[in-house]
């Protein structure tokens, strides 16, 4: 085939450097996400996300529901043990997992598709890594946490048992959680949902089963619910794994013949270890509160583990929207869109806050309708109900932080989420200290607890809005991607 010979204009040093540089040539699903239109897009991929959060989050659910049918010990044990799992869980899905997807969509969106493969199997080295710092770390600190935390007697050793079981599979959490990020940060959402949604129409029956021992399987009690999640993200590390080595993912994951680089550690990193602070910071906070709450007794704790309950199920609600956000702004910011990742930003924080505060204010009018799910003693109902009651209605502001944050994590400019949320803690700790020790109230406990959460939400909102994302120095040498559009004839036109 013949080559087009170049004009003589076109041939001079000076043409040649006038010349814009080729846009790089993207795989339609990473064009969806710099061209499609920002909100339809944005909502068609976290549809299937927010479905399999949601699935996810009720194996959780599920899991309080019948342990609660244990008594009220087990139900605080599980409670006190929850926010750790949580962190695990948060950290891994969202903080360094958001970092994974991030990455990816940025190398995608620059045109580093050779890149965008290695990440994958780096990702998985920083999964084992992290799964086994937990396992070792709450195999053997575990028991004084939940002491600390307020537990004691019977509520200490459920919580022990069903975190000895939780953690020594951690590597399993981690593993599927990495891989599922992995796929969503080419745009893909649809692979891990369905994974995800079966695994979750497997494990619902089995947990029941394990825990009181129905037909074949054996009565494990409280760590039944922890084995059957286990069995769960074993199974779904094995798909996500085979999904990304049988080529038909945008990224692919060899594990032969790639050299491990310490720069794709760091695109990685870079983003997720600050997200893992943040997310330390927002378990330690509830961790913080729950030894304030302890003071008042194990009803207590379990009324307010309930409650709090509801605000870790909108994480994963926010996640479900998070996830595609990462992946939109991430690869707008790659592509050199920066206007329009600010913009993706804004419309997903929006929806964001509308679907907490919804909650939220539910959950406030009428806590009972929540509470009673998991238990009925008086006492636990009442607390639950306080909680909800101060807390509820500023869950909008709750889900503005949190879409704010995963848009964050797609740009890489993490710092000011993370001064918010320390802003958060702190608020939390020291005014939940001085409310219970001048007023000795456990609504004036909740009230700074919601405090805390309005400012996180805020401090966000104030910061992107400032436009921390990008100095001017980003602004002025940062290109502007001509979006390819076909012409009249069918040529491309730059």
């Amino acid at each position: 085939m013949s080559i087009p010979s170049a004009t003589a204009s076109e041939a001079t040093p000076a043409a040649m450097a006038a010349k814009p540089p080729e846009a790089p040539r993207y795989d339609p699903r990473t064009r969806a996400l710099i061209e499609g239109p920002i909100a339809a897009t944005l909502i068609r991929l976290a549809a299937p996300n927010i479905v399999v959060m949601l699935a996810q989050t009720s194996v959780g659910l599920v899991e309080t529901y019948f342990i609660g049918k244990l008594g009220t010990d087990p139900l605080a044990g599980v409670a006190l043990a929850f926010p750790v799992v949580m962190l695990m869980q948060m950290m891994s899905a969202g903080a360094m997992g958001g970092g994974m997807s991030s990455a990816i969509a940025r190398a995608l969106g620059a045109g580093r598709r050779n890149d965008a493969n290695a990440l994958a199997l780096h990702a998985l080295v920083i999964a084992l890594i992290f799964g086994l710092t937990f396992t070792v770390a709450l195999l053997l600190g575990g028991p004084w946490l939940y002491a600390t935390m307020g537990g004691s007697g019977a509520s200490l050793a459920a919580a022990t048992t069903y975190s000895n079981v939780i953690f020594t599979g951690a590597i399993l959490v981690w593993l599927f959680n990495s891989l599922a990020n992995v796929i969503r940060g080419t745009g893909n959402i649809l692979v891990p949902a369905l994974v995800t949604v079966i695994g979750v129409v497997v494990l619902i029956p089995l947990s029941p089963c394990l825990i009181f021992g129905l037909g074949p399987f054996p009565k494990l009690g409280v760590a039944g619910g922890a084995v059957a999640v286990l069995l769960y993200y074993a199974a779904g590390s094995v798909v996500l794994a085979a999904y990304l080595r049988s080529g038909r993912s945008v990224v692919r994951l060899t594990l032969s013949g790639v050299r491990l680089r310490w720069p794709l550690f760091a695109d990685i990193l870079r983003v997720g270890a600050v997200a893992a602070l943040i997310t330390v910071q927002t378990n330690l906070t509830i961790a913080i509160a729950t030894g304030l709450v302890g003071a008042f007794g194990p009803a207590a704790i379990a009324g307010y583990g309930t409650g709090s309950r509801l605000e870790y199920l909108l994480i994963p609600l926010v996640f479900g929207l998070g996830g595609p956000l990462v992946a939109m702004v991430g690869t707008n910011i790659g592509a050199h869109r920066t206007d329009r990742a600010l913009r993706v930003a804004w419309i997903g924080a929006a929806i964001a806050a509308g679907m907490c505060e919804i909650i939220g204010f539910c959950a406030a009018i009428e806590p009972r309708a929540w509470l009673s799910l998991f238990g009925t003693e008086p006492e636990m109902i009442d607390a639950g109900s306080r909680y909800l009651h101060a807390v509820g209605p500023v869950y909008g502001l709750f889900g503005l932080g949190m879409a704010l944050y995963f848009a964050s994590q797609g740009a890489g400019r993490l710092l000011w989420t993370f001064l918010a949320n320390m802003a958060r803690l702190l608020i939390a700790a020291v005014g939940g200290y001085f409310a219970l020790r001048l007023t000795g109230n456990l609504t004036a406990v909740f009230i700074a607890l919601a405090v805390a959460l309005s400012a996180f939400g805020l401090i966000n909102a104030a910061a992107v809005a400032s436009g921390v994302w990008f100095d001017k120095s980003d602004k002025s040498s940062v290109p502007k991607l001509s979006v390819s559009k076909p012409s009249a004839s069918g040529a491309i036109a730059k």
